[in-house]
């Protein structure tokens, strides 16, 4: 895949999708290879082609390095756990998973309360259900779990004193992440790891039809 003709819009609708569920790549792997872009296209094509192989090892460490700078402020890490959740709410995979294993426990104690909570059937045109369904958390929109988890993360921010804290730990995170990104060398599990996702894009746009 020639990571030069992805644009930073197809990279954020491509880890907005994706399935967030794999484990994190081994510290061996993470930590192997480094050299510097001969290029600035080659530079850019392994800045995407790492954001997206790497992208769970770059989630947990940004989420380290906040709670690494709010050790001695407890309402300060329940508050970046929750500025977490709101922006993993935005992935598709993510959303789905959280919402069927709510649904799934709440089942075990009240079936009907549980019917309540599982997403509206998606629109039928023409016989066939629309591409483009709303993503449901509980049976509510996701953008309704987004906004909340937001603004209690918010208020948390705003209580515990933290806000330039966070600013700097945000910062150093993706200061981090953008500098393994650039000089972590591809390796031959991220190009197959490419070429596998490419193979289900293509299967999905073909069963479609």
């Amino acid at each position: 895949m020639d990571w030069s003709n992805v644009t930073a819009e197809d990279l954020v609708e491509a880890l907005r999708e994706v399935d967030w569920s794999s484990p994190p790549r081994p510290f061996s792997e993470f930590f192997s290879r480094f050299t510097v872009p001969r290029s600035h296209a080659k530079w850019s094509s392994r800045l995407k082609c790492n954001l997206y192989y790497y992208r769970t090892n770059y989630f947990l460490m940004i989420i380290f390095i906040l709670g690494m700078g709010f050790l001695r402020r407890p309402l300060a890490i329940v508050a970046a756990l929750t500025t977490a959740m709101s922006i993993a709410f935005l992935n598709d995979s993510f959303a789905a998973t959280f919402s069927e294993k709510i649904t799934r426990s709440v089942r075990q104690f009240s079936p009907h309360l549980a019917a309540k909570l599982r997403a509206p059937l998606s629109p039928v045109i023409r016989g066939r259900h629309s591409k483009k369904r709303a993503i449901f958390i509980c049976g509510r929109p996701r953008w309704v779990f987004v906004l909340t988890f937001s603004a209690v993360s918010f208020f948390l921010w705003i209580v515990s004193c933290g806000a330039r804290m966070v600013l700097l730990a945000l910062s150093i995170g993706l200061l981090a992440t953008v500098l393994h990104a650039s000089f972590r060398t591809p390796n031959l599990k991220a190009r197959l790891n490419t070429f596998r996702e490419e193979f289900r894009a293509v299967w999905r746009n073909y069963s479609e039809l």
